[in-house]
């Protein structure tokens, strides 16, 4: 069968649509020209490497210029590797100040927390207390009905190729998962939920990239390990690599720190459009599959110390560059995604939550890296955002 693999651009997430909305919002801001606050952080920190074959310091300016817009109300990016580096921030902090934007801001992470849930499962094949090979249903006896007959590999959760369906939400439309914002939805319940409803395919049959696979293995890290995942994923990967601004924020609906609010666009009942401030949010149900908190510096340290081998041993790293064999279209491994882009094989994940859009990635050789956080008004959207794909047209040739 077809692998249903997304591509970078479109932020490996699904659409949901904009209801009606009854709460506090502010006005979009136009596509006129930014604030001199705004217009002041445009410029990049830094921008070094060779002319020739360098981060294009002028393309990478224009990608993040005029900030705010309609799509985005900041961006931070951070280009980087053996070919050179690049670093840029524009945009606001808030739309009610019109500060500049803060370029070492924390930010909604979104699925690029998978990378970092995949290198913990990781480590812990390498330490022999998980079995890649080896059936789920095996290490999670009590979450697994009997209708569940054929086994699921923890690879085929890594690779998404497991055949569990979704697991459900507090809502499909944004005005229904807006008004349950605070809610707690847990892990539990939303793998549950998805075992009921039986499996999509046959496990290694298709692919197709869901969060219940990591949540899933949120669930087996916590299993073999008898610790929270979030304190196994900073033990064996954050504090490793050097990410000390990183961390699970739980049922804690805030951004601790330092940090750009993010915003909704949704268009009123006249046609006209406003932006709805959805910086606090609580993301207990996105968990090991996208509830982190990072920083672009941080993120630049997840991928290079990764690529680099000082998190998860050569044989185990293999398979963050491997993609399931005999399936037409299939890019994604185990907590990245294949993408080509310039002629050269990038290796990467990008994340989204209501108000950020994030992504990380390099070559494998790490002569190019990229990460941004962009403050996308429909980071949840089917499509991509121009401002991102700016970015990765600006960084990527």
């Amino acid at each position: 069968m077809r692998a249903r693999t997304p591509v970078l651009a479109a932020s490996l997430v699904l659409a949901l649509a904009v209801g009606p909305l009854a709460a506090p919002a502010l006005a979009a801001p136009s596509a006129s020209p930014a604030s001199p606050a705004a217009a002041a952080a445009a410029a990049p920190d830094r921008s070094d490497g060779p002319d020739t074959d360098g981060p294009d310091a002028d393309a990478l300016r224009a990608a993040i210029a005029g900030l705010p817009d309609a799509d985005a109300t900041a961006a931070l990016v951070r280009v980087g590797g053996t070919d050179g580096t690049w670093r840029g921030s524009a945009g606001v902090r808030d739309l009610r100040s019109g500060r500049a934007a803060d370029p070492d801001a924390r930010f909604r992470a979104g699925s690029t927390t998978k990378v970092v849930t995949a290198a913990t499962v990781l480590r812990l094949a390498a330490q022999g207390r998980v079995d890649l090979d080896a059936p789920i249903q095996g290490y999670l006896p009590d979450v697994f009905t009997p209708a569940w007959d054929k086994p699921i590999s923890v690879r085929q959760l890594l690779n998404h190729t497991s055949g569990i369906q979704p697991g459900d939400g507090l809502g499909t439309t944004f005005a229904e998962l807006y008004a349950h914002r605070f809610d707690t939805l847990t892990p539990r319940q939303v793998v549950a939920s998805a075992i009921v409803k039986g499996p999509e395919f046959d496990p290694g049959d298709d692919q197709h990239y869901l969060n219940i696979n990591y949540t899933v293995l949120g669930l087996l890290i916590e299993k073999v390990t008898g610790r929270p995942y979030a304190a196994e994923a900073t033990r064996l990967v954050l504090r490793p690599a050097g990410m000390r601004h990183t961390y699970f924020p739980g049922t804690d609906p805030r951004l601790r720190g330092p940090h750009n609010r993010g915003y909704q666009s949704v268009q009123r009942a006249d046609g006209s459009t406003e932006l709805v401030d959805v910086t606090e949010w609580n993301q207990a149900d996105r968990w090991a599959a996208g509830d982190m908190i990072s920083t672009t510096a941080d993120l630049e340290r997840l991928i290079t110390s990764l690529f680099r081998g000082r998190i998860v041993p050569g044989p185990q790293l293999e398979e963050m560059f491997t993609t399931p064999p005999g399936l037409d279209g299939a890019a994604l491994s185990a907590g990245l995604q294949r993408y080509e882009a310039g002629g050269r094989v990038f290796w990467c994940k990008t994340g989204s939550r209501y108000g950020y859009s994030a992504a990380v990635g390099a070559t494998r050789d790490l002569s190019r890296t990229l990460v941004y956080s962009v403050n996308s008004t429909d980071a949840k959207s089917s499509g991509s955002s121009p401002v991102t794909d700016r970015i990765i047209g600006a960084a990527l040739k």
